[in-house]
């Protein structure tokens, strides 16, 4: 496993980690520095990450439009909701908020991508009309943050097979997948349509009417 560069200790000795209350309850965020990017990932932690096994997580990449803004594009901000949602009701969990901004090709990329599907194009052909890959997302980085917080055995929020696989090939233990489809609504069911029939996630057709 590729590890990273983990920034605990900044200046006076002061952790990257503090108490964190939401509108959805009361977590711990931690932050991990990802010394090649330059980028940092975070943690949002309620409960003992050491058990009883498996930790329910989601794995979340970042979404601007979706998280931030309310974009009904993408079914992210829903998702992103849900997650801590569920984990502030049962009172344990953890939520990775990983910065993978448009499936792994940034911002300025991903409006572009969506300029493209203004004129008809799906979310993984625009992609391709622009030299990238269609989900460029390498979750090394999940994995790592998993074992630097003592999670190794995990439940996870997810639709996306390729995640799950990733997550086992680096060493982390799905114990079972949770589906999570939320936020259907016309102006992104053919985007949930585009991932479930040309991108292989686990949306049945009966959970997009």
């Amino acid at each position: 496993m590729k590890d990273i560069e983990v920034n605990l200790v900044e200046k006076e000795n002061v952790p990257s980690e503090a108490k964190l209350p939401t509108k959805f309850g009361d977590f711990t965020i931690r932050v991990f520095h990802e010394q090649e990017t330059g980028l940092d990932h975070v943690a949002l932690m309620m409960g003992d990450m050491n058990g009883p096994d498996p930790v329910p997580v989601r794995v979340h990449s970042e979404c601007l439009t979706g998280d931030a803004f309310g974009s009904l594009r993408c079914d992210c901000g829903p998702q992103l909701d849900a997650a801590l949602k569920s984990i502030s009701d049962n009172g344990w969990g953890c939520l990775l908020y990983l910065r993978q901004e448009g499936r792994g090709i940034g911002l300025h990329a991903k409006i572009q991508a969506y300029h493209l599907q203004d004129k008809g194009a799906d979310t993984l052909d625009a992609n391709l009309m622009l030299g990238l890959p269609a989900d460029a997302r390498d979750y090394k980085i999940a994995a790592s943050m998993l074992t630097h917080l003592g999670i190794d055995v995990v439940s996870v929020f997810t639709n996306n097979p390729n995640k799950i696989a990733q997550l086992e090939s680096y060493g982390i233990n799905v114990a079972n997948r949770i589906p999570w489809v939320f936020g259907v609504s016309p102006e992104n069911k053919s985007y949930l349509e585009t991932k479930a029939q040309r991108m292989g996630h686990e949306i049945k057709d009966t959970q997009l009417d």
